[in-house]
């Protein structure tokens, strides 16, 4: 005769619910459950990857548009009155996709502009006269205060992939996109117009570089031919937390002799791109 099993015992248990029953309680707070999380990836539980990602949804609960949105300083955008030939170098020099189209000042955003709407315009046959006016679409604006969570969930519903961040007086004080939250999530997410993977210093001009903030301070020196110190970070990208003495936002300088560096791209829990330029240059030296 088959014994009956109960309903409760028939129904597959989800991974938290075999995580409380394995460590034998529930967490009461955020911070007992990423210990929990912690321990299980400890057991091979969880994978490096899955408990990054975990983290970071929790953290996005938790963030708002504040913390990750490029300020209206370091906006890339193209002016309403702007010829064609001026919003085709923009669009091209900086391979974004879309644009925050302004006013008067920086201030005043009055659309926003996609990049492949200036296609029609790249040949002569059939060209029509240029009106930026005519490429406006609507723009989504969007508190500082806003929770990324509540961020994303909208961006999903419809379908927009960036918002304008305005200030409390209704002014743009920057701009945030869907992938800006998503690599909160799941870390940076590179794109064809990324630098190749396998390089990680990029030389920009005479003495201005990029170089991704893993790279290895043994490699970085014998690059430039320095000696920055690696006693206690392998990586320059450590040395440059150290310095500013916290985890940096985009757009945070520091100077490191004969270097300053400033952070060009960065999460709520790493730094992933640095702009370099290097402060000791002889007038005739060429660098490597």
């Amino acid at each position: 005769m088959t014994s009956d099993r109960s309903t409760d015992d028939s129904r597959p248990r989800n991974w938290f619910d075999r995580l409380t029953q394995l460590f034998g309680s529930e967490p009461q707070n955020r911070e007992q459950l990423i210990e929990l999380l912690k321990d299980a990836k400890q057991r091979a539980l969880l994978d490096t990857d899955a408990l990054s990602m975990i983290e970071g949804v929790l953290q996005v609960s938790e963030l708002r548009v504040r913390d990750i949105m490029i300020p209206r300083a370091e906006m890339v955008y193209v002016r309403r009155e702007d010829p064609l030939e001026r919003v085709l170098e923009i669009a091209v020099k900086s391979a974004h996709s879309r644009f925050p189209v302004i006013g008067e000042d920086k201030g005043e955003v009055v659309g926003v502009m996609l990049a492949k709407d200036l296609l029609t315009f790249c040949v002569e046959s059939g060209r029509r006269p240029f009106n930026i006016r005519d490429l406006l679409r609507p723009t989504v604006f969007v508190p500082e205060s806003k929770r990324l969570n509540v961020l994303l969930k909208e961006f999903r519903a419809s379908r927009n992939h960036m918002a304008v961040v305005v200030d409390e007086y209704g002014n743009a004080a920057g701009l945030v996109t869907i992938e800006d939250v998503l690599e909160q999530i799941v870390g940076e997410i590179e794109d064809e117009h990324d630098y190749d993977e396998g390089a990680e210093i990029f030389r920009r001009g005479k003495n201005e570089y990029s170089a991704k903030a893993r790279t290895p301070i043994e490699d970085f020196n014998a690059y430039f031919a320095t000696d920055l110190s690696d006693a206690e970070f392998d990586t320059i990208g450590g040395l440059v937390i150290k310095a500013l003495g916290h985890l940096p936002k985009r757009g945070e300088s520091v100077d490191i002799h004969p270097f300053r560096f400033t952070v060009m791209r960065a999460d709520s829990r790493r730094v992933h791109l640095l702009s370099i330029e290097r402060l000791d240059v002889e007038p005739e030296g060429e660098l490597p």
